[in-house]
Parts: structure tokens; C-alpha cells; sequence
């Protein structure tokens, strides 16, 4: 939903919309990013410095409420941290890099045709759906990979005549000890 179709909403709600809350808005509308509160504050107070943190949570809480905006919690990636962004028309997933905590929204037809499956095997009527996918962006892969192979040198470096124990494949580690 775009701003101007939240102000429409907020006024058929009977709810005033103050210079803060526009500021507040724009933000989470305009970023192109998720945001939590904490970085709302900061850079709401950037265009309006006689904005407080209660104003914030206040305004998020309400708009919330209203159905204007969603609170994500993003695969947690930072903790107990909530993300914001306004409710769109069409559904989407978040992929969640796990290591950076880069997101990506991803819209298609597959969701469609996964809310479709599910109303049809569950005799669901689904009203609202959020998908989270977590897992490696490209870059982050790159880097673990790197990671692992650091470490594996590192170990073999550590102890280099440290003899090599292995476990034949077909035995569990109990049996291997035993014999």
C-alpha cells in the first residue's frame, strides 16, 4: 500500500496525521529497506529533531493496529529486533541472508500457487501470509567457503603429525571403539 492509500486510510479512521507521523511513514515507505524502531528514531529525528523515541513506538504500535504497516521479526537475524515496512497488495517472501542479514523480497507466482495448495488441502481460507526464507547470499557463501578451508588449513598447520583417525563408513563410532 502506498502512502497516499495509508493517509487515505488513516482519515477514514478518524486519525489526525501529524508532521511526525508523515516523517515516520515516508520512512518506512521510501527506504527500500527494513527498518526496526531504533533506526526509525535516528533517522526520523535527522528532518525532525523535537521527535521522540515514545512518538515512535507509539505511532508504529497504531499504525500496526490499523493493518497499515507489518511487523517482521526477519528470521530474527537481529535478535529480538521487529522490522517495519507497509502492508502491500501482493504477497511476498523475505529471503534472509543468515550471515549479513541481507534481504530480498521475492514475488511470483510460485507463493501464489503454494497459498493456493494450502487452501485446498486444509479447507483454509488464508487472509494473511508471510513467508521467511533464511539461509547464504552468493556472497556470504563465497566466504564461508573460504572459512572452512582457512580453518582446515589452520588445523593441519596446528598439528601436523597428528594422526589422521577415520571410521569406516558402514560402523558407527561406538563399534569402531569397541572392536
Amino acid at each position: 500500500m502506498a502512502v497516499s492509500g495509508i493517509k487515505d486510510s488513516l482519515k477514514l479512521q478518524g486519525v489526525r496525521l501529524t508532521r511526525q507521523r508523515e516523517i515516520l511513514l515516508e520512512l518506512i515507505d521510501k527506504s527500500g529497506k527494513h527498518l526496526d524502531a531504533e533506526t526509525l528514531f535516528q533517522l526520523a529525528q535527522e528532518q525532525d529533531p523535537k521527535l521522540n523515541r515514545v512518538t515512535v513506538y507509539r505511532t508504529l504500535k497504531m499504525l500496526k493496529e490499523s493493518g497499515l504497516v507489518d511487523e517482521l521479526d526477519l528470521m530474527h537475524y537481529g535478535g529480538d529486533q521487529h522490522y517495519y515496512e507497509t502492508r502491500l497488495k501482493q504477497e511476498h517472501a523475505h529471503v534472509i541472508c543468515l550471515r549479513c542479514g541481507k534481504v530480498e523480497e521475492f514475488f511470483g507466482e510460485p507463493l501464489q500457487k503454494l497459498r493456493r495448495q494450502v487452501e485446498q488441502h486444509f479447507g483454509f481460507q488464508i487472509i494473511l501470509a508471510r513467508t521467511e526464507i533464511g539461509g547464504y547470499c552468493a556472497h556470504c557463501q563465497v566466504l564461508r567457503e573460504q572459512e572452512v578451508q582457512h580453518a582446515s588449513a589452520v588445523t593441519v598447520e596446528a598439528h601436523p603429525t597428528a594422526p589422521k583417525r577415520r571410521i569406516p563408513a558402514n560402523s558407527n563410532s561406538t563399534s569402531a571403539v569397541n572392536k
